[in-house]
């Protein structure tokens, strides 16, 4: 009826057309998905009588529903029964694997993010490394559950894994572990008045790690608390409800994020409920290329509302929303993008990232500016983000010969400390 009442402006005649020719187009649109749906059963049945070998139709379902929804864009996935049941066991917080949150691209696996303390993260596992093989046989044209499905395995078996590095000549192996994934997504120390918060991933624990990390670093460090680092860093996401909760904690008022769906009708705002859990501490927050998603909604969010300082490299730019519809009793579930994230500004991070507000370089990885930033924008098929200027920062490096452990954090530091730091005036972070 709205489509109906919009053309109704050009008077009786014209409504009265509109009225007359909707049901009629509506149709030939239900007769066009018919015939495809008819195209589609005459490919079903010839393959099923003619392939070179007897093929269950079990399987070509599957595979017929995963090109599907794969060919839409990089996010969007069939998940059957098993992946289905290993998806709801990750966001739990436990699953079995190698710790590495991947995507395809160009026909490989492409790591967004290894996860602190699995055996991606300690045998070297960087964002943008891509897999071209597991247990040498090629995955050049494997779907990506498959690839996924091949590098899990019971807990304590190997795994060797074909790495192309870019900026690497050659090709490597790297031989790892199997183990069930505890992950704990939220870590924090102190440096001396500085209390720093690591969030490496967002699941069903995610916010009241975060409460209980300020509790007790309130209580180690006192009355003489200067502020706060969020560390966002290779943080690759996961559940929205988590990233609004570890936003309102920190913000008094005003929306955090909003997704728009495909209908205006689609539209959801998150506003934040009020209290600050740090008493208004200046906060800074650390990303990088392989920030994505939901800690991406996070720094977008304060740096919005001028709650923090966002410090690091722009951020890897995924502001899709995925809804997980299951599919019967037994027949899995879609993974479907459903909405775009926009940050309060109405910002939308969707193949932009988050821009710092400080372009640091970790100093570690060459030249930051040289290589290719691992993107949302760099995946074949990625939704288009927003129309943005170029940004024209001047990236922050160490000094030529100083070495750091962490020159971004130590830069963070220095911020909290007294204001804009110069490089000569950074101290390691180590030294503390």
């Amino acid at each position: 009826m709205k489509r109906v009442a919009l053309l109704g402006v050009g008077g009786l005649a014209g409504f009265t057309a509109a009225l007359m020719l909707f049901p009629a187009a509506h149709g030939a649109s239900e007769l066009s998905a018919y015939r495809q749906l008819d195209l589609f059963s005459d490919a079903f049945e010839r393959v099923r009588a003619n392939y070179v070998r007897p093929v269950q139709d079990s399987e070509l379902v599957t595979n017929a529903i995963e090109g599907m929804v794969s060919g839409l864009d990089p996010h969007s996935s069939y998940m059957d029964a098993k992946a289905f049941a290993d998806m709801q066991i990750q966001t739990k917080g436990e699953f079995g694997g190698l710790g590495i949150e991947v995507t395809m691209e160009d026909g490989l696996v492409k790591v967004i993010s290894p996860i602190d303390d699995t055996p991606a993260a300690k045998a070297g596992i960087k964002t943008g490394d891509f897999i071209a093989a597991i247990n040498n046989t090629p995955i050049q044209g494997m779907a990506l559950n498959d690839a996924i499905d091949k590098m899990r395995g019971p807990n304590g078996t190997k795994v060797s894994l074909t790495v192309l590095r870019p900026g690497s000549k050659k090709p490597f192996d790297v031989t790892l572990t199997r183990s069930v994934i505890h992950v704990d997504s939220v870590k924090f120390r102190r440096n001396a008045d500085i209390g720093i918060i690591r969030i490496s991933a967002f699941n069903e624990r995610t916010a009241s790690g975060v409460e209980k990390a300020v509790h007790d670093l309130k209580a180690q460090i006192g009355s003489g608390l200067k502020g706060y680092v969020i560390d966002l860093r290779n943080d690759p996401g996961g559940l929205l409800d988590q990233a609004i909760d570890v936003s309102d904690d920190l913000l008094t008022s005003g929306e955090i994020v909003s997704t728009r769906g495909r209908h205006a009708d689609d539209t959801q705002r998150y506003s934040a409920k009020g209290g600050d859990i740090t008493d208004g501490k200046p906060v800074v927050v650390l990303i990088n290329g392989g920030t994505a998603s939901a800690s991406e909604i996070v720094a977008g969010a304060l740096q919005d509302h001028k709650r923090a300082t966002v410090v690091g490299m722009t951020s890897f730019g995924k502001g899709s929303v995925q809804t997980i519809i299951p599919l019967g009793e037994g027949g899995g579930a879609l993974r479907l993008t459903t909405a775009r994230y926009y940050t309060p500004s109405g910002h939308s991070i969707q193949a932009t990232g988050i821009i710092p507000d400080y372009a640091v370089s970790q100093g570690d990885d060459g030249d930051a500016t040289k290589l290719l930033r691992t993107s949302e924008a760099n995946l074949p098929g990625h939704l288009t983000g927003e129309a943005v200027k170029k940004q024209n920062q001047k990236v922050i490096k160490p000094a030529p010969g100083k070495k750091y452990d962490d020159f971004q954090l130590s830069y963070a530091l220095d911020l909290l400390h007294g204001g804009k730091p110069t490089v000569a005036s950074i101290k390691s972070a180590a030294a503390n």
